[in-house]
């Protein structure tokens, strides 16, 4: 082998890398553009670019010195860098969310460990001002070793650190050669067991920085308010000798308020600000700082802020703050790992309009510049350690009660002082390199690990080199009971998915550490559905600073487009890997192009900046909270309005600055709304919140959020389902004309203008002719299941169990009776499937109009030996040319009994295509809830459903069928029909693929009900 085998020494983790130092990027003179453009530096030379490349299945393949000068590199094809193996053919792809993809032997890889081979020509032009040379690479996954024109320069590891090497005395002017070797494991894989495709490559930048031979090399910047001023203190180290420092700071008009020049007092600084302006994500306002010495100028920024605990309460410049958070991966379904600015500032960009104020780096550093965009655009982020052991939880054992998972899971690394190096190791690469951040607030030693002896010294280190910003660690929960640990260096009580219980239980205890929830409502495909209750808990208890949504993004693996020009992206599994977590890597708010699910609408709406408290409709008098924690109303807000009668809006308006009183951060102020109210209609209120003044993503009048509130009213029936809803016989100018044949499977019922066919088999319509056109491609059903969610992922079982999806309707006695203007089928049926026994009992009534309207009836006693119901309700199989629908109800979006913030009461009109929302692992979707009417139409005829109670529906193209067995929305194939489901009731929505069980107010548990719907078809006129 023609390297050593530093990839399994716990001992060796770095070789000859510089010590860690802050992120900056120095230049010969002060430049303000090197945040977004630090290739404008004339000290900083980036190296990305195609290189040479050759991929070998096993380290013990390199049998060739690659890296020497003249080696011929004809054999090597190329690769971009930064870039993944995986994305370019090499290797396969890998997805696995906590089990290792090897055996789990620390320090031990697969001995036949991948790897690839790079070789990169570059010119280098000497500064006689800055004659050292600094190589920086920036990610790497796993390890790597590096080599300048033939001469070894060093080894390192920890993936998602910054790496840097002096290669002053091995550069030289003119042409290099710069060659890497990358294996895709080394021991710091067992640190790396994130849950996340696995991709190995140069994946960040590469670059030079040219420096002088004295001069500043590391600064941490700190800052603190007292008496109305801010004080600005740090420790400068030096390169060589310490040289005098001129150091000004500017505020955002470019203005010098201070600063200090010549030699520090031992590396001390220490600048005051009069009146400042203080940092926090609604107003990120930032300084900029210069510091100057002979030969180089650094360009930074920081703004003012301090992060504070006081009797378990956060305090951010002295305000309690609620982080509406979510995790973030370094994840692109073409580029992978690889994220450049512009997708960095795509995520942002989302963020803001979905009203995200925090990100969790989960769970590692991202590339610094990320941090100084956060800074700029105004995130609290809690930034984490490329630290998570999690694979370790899964070795073998013969009894895996939880009490004997939980103390083992620390042994091999988390309690092993063998990897109490490696960890520190990995908290002081993050913490060095981002220290001067100010959008980073919390540091958090890595995720899922178990905790021990290596965390103590982690935490010990982080607390005392920097006890400024708070400290996290949710594994410290996991340990050996027995045993005693030291968590005083850990501020923050973490946890993932409790139940809202577990939090009010918390709260009570007076532990005297905030709450902090690190992930919660996994936002797998569906989902997810209990975003308010977590907001509401959070609101409650000042001791619980808010939480952070399982995740941002579906990581997925884009594979081109299919015959239908439908994008392809695959999961865990689908790249013959093994093992694998199949589609648990698709959990995000947004697909893997960003485009957001209807989750991250729910998101939006739940943390809208202020919210309706109530509405006095006698008074006119309109109470606001404003859940902003810094801005007033009128800093960030306008008020518009609207007034919908029937979902048509006949009252709109702007409301002026001067009808509108100021509300501070946290209170409640009053204002009046003169609204006029109709008689007749369903009626409502509904208050938007838009951006007062442009911002760095956000046009002025960007919509926030909104509230909307019923009026009261005479008759606040909708008009159009009051008329749908009408006797026919007093509204029809028809005869009783009903003529019926039956024989021992069918009872036909015909009249003036339609024919039906009712199955006394099934207690249900085989089919329906109105006007001379079929309203029915296939029979009508009682429909009881639905394509499971990724969060239905427990309690599908037990519906398999129970055969649901297996469901028929069986009738056991019918009996028709015609009366003056109608007929009115009985029948006595149930709900079974083989090889179980009834499932519920149903009493149904079927009434003929004599206009052809249909009412039915469904009184249903279910067994109460059988789980939860998915839903419960009617199928109809429409013609596919029946494709546009009208209904009121709430939308516009899909909404379930806890899924609905994002949506509101209105008339909406869509294409059947439009109302499928196309998750990538198809699943139940498109439900709409709270409807007085639904109308299909197209073709022949009209078809409206119409009920005294509110109820749900959804129309597709796909059959629930179709979308439970396809694992892939690309292999979906339309049924020919439109689906119209007619719902009773759905089972709620939750979060529970990864988190506590559903709510019992949103199960639907009961056990007996009465499911009433009128169906109304009606010819369409503009056909001849």
């Amino acid at each position: 082998m023609i390297v050593p085998k530093h990839y399994e020494n716990l001992h060796l983790l770095h070789e000859n890398t510089m010590p860690n130092r802050a992120y900056y990027i120095p230049a010969s003179m002060a430049r303000f553009d090197l945040v977004e453009q630090r290739e404008n530096s004339d000290r900083f030379q980036l190296l990305n670019d195609t290189w040479k490349f050759k991929y070998f299945d096993s380290i013990y393949d390199v049998k060739e010195e690659f890296f020497l000068e003249d080696y011929n590199t004809e054999s090597f094809g190329e690769i971009p860098v930064p870039g993944c193996f995986q994305n370019y053919g090499y290797d396969k792809h890998q997805y696995t969310n906590t089990r290792y993809p090897f055996p789990m032997d620390p320090p031990y890889v697969p001995a036949e460990n991948p790897c690839g081979a790079y070789v990169h020509h570059f010119v280098y032009e000497r500064d006689a001002n800055a004659p050292k040379a600094f190589l920086n690479f920036e990610g790497v996954d796993s390890c790597f070793y590096v080599w300048l024109n033939g001469s070894y320069v060093g080894y390192s590891q920890v993936s998602h650190g910054t790496s840097e090497f002096d290669v002053t005395g091995l550069i030289r002017e003119g042409d290099n050669t710069l060659s890497v070797l990358v294996l895709k494991w080394c021991d710091g894989s067992y640190l790396e067991d994130q849950d996340k495709f696995r991709m190995t490559g140069i994946f960040r930048d590469v670059y030079l920085l040219k420096r002088p031979e004295e001069g500043i090399f590391d600064y941490f910047l700190k800052t603190a308010c007292k008496d109305g001023k801010a004080h600005i203190t740090g420790e400068v180290t030096f390169t060589g000798n310490e040289v005098p420092v001129k150091i000004t700071v500017l505020d955002k008009s470019g203005n010098v308020i201070s600063g200090m020049e010549g030699y520090l007092d031992g590396g001390k600084l220490d600048l005051t600000i009069e009146e400042p302006v203080l940092w926090n994500a609604e107003n990120p306002y930032l300084y900029t700082i210069i510091l100057e010495t002979q030969n180089e100028v650094i360009v930074d920024r920081l703004g003012i802020r301090e992060i504070s605990i006081k009797n378990g309460v956060i305090y951010f410049n002295g305000q309690n703050i609620k982080f509406h958070g979510v995790n973030r991966h370094d994840s692109d379904p073409v580029t992978g790992f690889a994220i450049s600015l512009t997708q960095m500032k795509k995520d942002m960009k989302v963020m803001k309009e979905h009203n995200v104020n925090a990100i969790r780096t989960s769970h590692y550093p991202n590339a610094p510049q990320f941090y100084q965009l956060c800074d700029e655009y105004g995130f609290y982020v809690i930034d984490e350690a490329d630290n998570e052991s999690h694979g370790t939880a899964y070795v073998y054992m013969k009894n895996r009660a939880t009490e004997v998972w939980r103390d083992r899971w620390n042994r091999a690394i988390s309690d092993n002082p063998e990897f109490t190096k490696a960890t520190v190791d990995r908290a002081q690469l993050l913490v060095e390199r981002d220290k001067n951040r100010t959008s980073v607030v919390i540091w958090s030693m890595g995720n899922e690990c178990a905790y021990g002896c290596t965390f103590e010294a982690a935490l010990k280190w982080t607390k005392e080199f920097d006890p400024t910003r708070l400290t996290h660690y949710e594994g410290a929960r996991y340990r050996v009971l027995s045993k005693e640990y030291d968590f005083s260096n850990l501020d923050l009580y973490s946890r993932m998915y409790p139940s809202l219980e577990e939090i009010h239980e918390f709260v009570e205890r007076k532990s005297g550490k905030p709450f902090i929830l690190c992930e919660y409502s996994h936002a797998m495909g569906n989902g997810p559905g209990d975003l308010e209750d977590y907001f509401q808990v959070f609101e409650q208890h000042d001791e619980v600073c808010g939480g952070f949504v399982w995740e941002w993004c579906d990581h997925a693996i884009y594979q081109g487009r299919n015959t239908d020009g439908k994008p392809m992206y695959l999961y865990g599994g689908d790249h013959g890997e093994y093992p694998h977590d199949g589609n648990f890597c698709m959990d995000g708010l947004v697909y893997p192009d960003r485009r957001p699910h209807t989750g991250l609408k729910e998101f939006k709406n739940v943390y809208r900046p202020l919210r309706m408290v109530s509405f006095d409709q006698k008074t006119k008098e309109l109470v606001l909270h404003n859940y902003m924690d810094f801005l007033s109303l009128k800093d960030y807000v306008r008020l518009s309005y609207e007034v919908t009668c029937d979902g048509i809006v006949i009252d709109t308006g702007v409301l002026s600055d001067e009808a509108v009183e100021e509300i501070l951060p946290h209170e409640e102020g009053k204002l009046v709304m003169p609204v006029a109210v109709p008689e007749a209609g369903k009626c409502y209120l509904k208050i938007n919140y838009l951006l007062r003044n442009e911002s760095a993503f956000l046009k002025s009048g960007s919509m926030l959020g909104f509230d909307e509130i019923l009026l009261e009213n005479k008759d606040g029936r909708n008009r159009t389902a009051a008329g749908l809803l009408e006797n026919p016989s007093e509204t029809a100018d028809l005869k009783n004309d009903f003529k019926l044949e039956e024989d021992d499977r069918y009872l036909m019922v015909s009249g003036m203008n339609f024919s039906y066919t009712y199955h006394k088999f099934t207690g249900c319509f085989k089919d329906m002719f109105f006007e001379n056109g079929s309203l029915l491609d296939r029979p009508m059903e009682i429909n009881i299941w639905r394509a499971p969610t990724d969060n239905d992922s427990d309690i599908k079982k037990a519906w398999m169990e129970a055969h649901y999806h297996k469901a028929i309707s069986r009738a056991y006695e019918t009996a028709v009776e015609v009366k003056n203007d109608r007929v009115e089928i009985k029948t006595v049926m149930s709900i079974t499937a083989a090889p179980v026994q009834r499932m519920m009992n149903i009493n149904a009534l079927w009434t003929i109009w004599q206009t052809g309207a249909v009412d039915v009836k469904l009184d249903v006693k279910k067994d109460g030996e059988f789980p939860e119901l998915p839903r419960f309700g009617l199928r109809l199989f429409l013609p596919k040319e029946m494709d546009q629908v009208t209904y009121y109800g709430m939308g516009p979006f899909e909404n379930y009994a806890d899924k609905k913030r994002a949506s509101y009461h209105g008339l909406f009109r869509n294409h059947v295509t439009e109302m499928h929302e196309d998750y990538l692992r198809p699943q139940e979707n498109g439900s709409r809830g709270d409807c007085d009417y639904v109308t299909v139409s197209g073709g022949r005829n009209h078809l409206s459903a119409v009920s005294l109670q509110p109820f749900s529906f959804n129309t597709s193209i796909y059959t629930q069928e179709e979308l439970t067995n396809k694992a892939h929305n690309f292999e979906l194939v339309p049924s020919g029909s439109t689906v119209l489901c007619l719902d009773y009731r759905q089972n709620g929505i939750g979060s529970e693929s990864c988190g506590p069980d559903l709510r019992k107010e949103y199960i639907f548990e009961e056990e007996e009900f009465t499911f009433e719907i009128r169906l109304v078809p009606e010819k369409n006129e503009t056909i001849k």
